[in-house]
């Protein structure tokens, strides 16, 4: 079950995305990051009790602008689909807020593209989506690949 991630939950987010940063492109985030941006977190339980076995997160950057970040399945559960209701539950919060375009930064094309997600320019990205990069362990050698999913507007 998918739900909006809560204060209480912010301890265990922080934990999985510290695990798991130096496993996959993950950027660990600090607890304060995290309770400032908690209202930017889904999270996926069983049954909606137990553990959290995956998160997600829109991030807004700017009027029209989002980013889906730290999406990440704990290993024994991937492949059931966790992942892509996670995107889907970040894609539509992004059209309710009347988002144009969402942006990723990865190295799983193939997922993303099922979305509808299509490669994009890094050169063409705002500098200001950049900011977090320094706290990649892979700064400044990024191999991830900038995508980007225009969004149809609502009435």
């Amino acid at each position: 079950m998918i739900s909006k991630a809560k204060l209480r939950e912010v301890p265990e987010i922080h934990r999985l995305l510290a695990e798991y940063s130096g496993q996959w492109n993950i950027l660990p985030r600090s607890l304060s990051e995290l309770y400032s941006f908690v209202r930017d977190f889904f999270v996926y339980r069983e049954d909606g009790a137990g553990p959290v076995l995956g998160v997600a997160a829109l991030h807004v950057f700017w009027e029209d602008l989002g980013e889906i970040r730290s999406l990440m399945v704990l290993p024994v559960h991937q492949n059931r689909g966790i992942g892509r209701r996670l995107v889907q539950s970040c894609l539509e919060e992004a059209r309710t807020l009347g988002l144009k375009q969402i942006f990723v930064l990865t190295d799983n094309l193939d997922f993303f593209q099922r979305f509808g997600f299509e490669e994009f320019p890094r050169e063409k990205l705002h500098p200001r989506i950049w900011a977090d990069c320094v706290k990649c362990l892979k700064f400044p050698h990024c191999d991830e690949v900038p995508m980007v999913l225009h969004l149809p507007e609502t009435p």
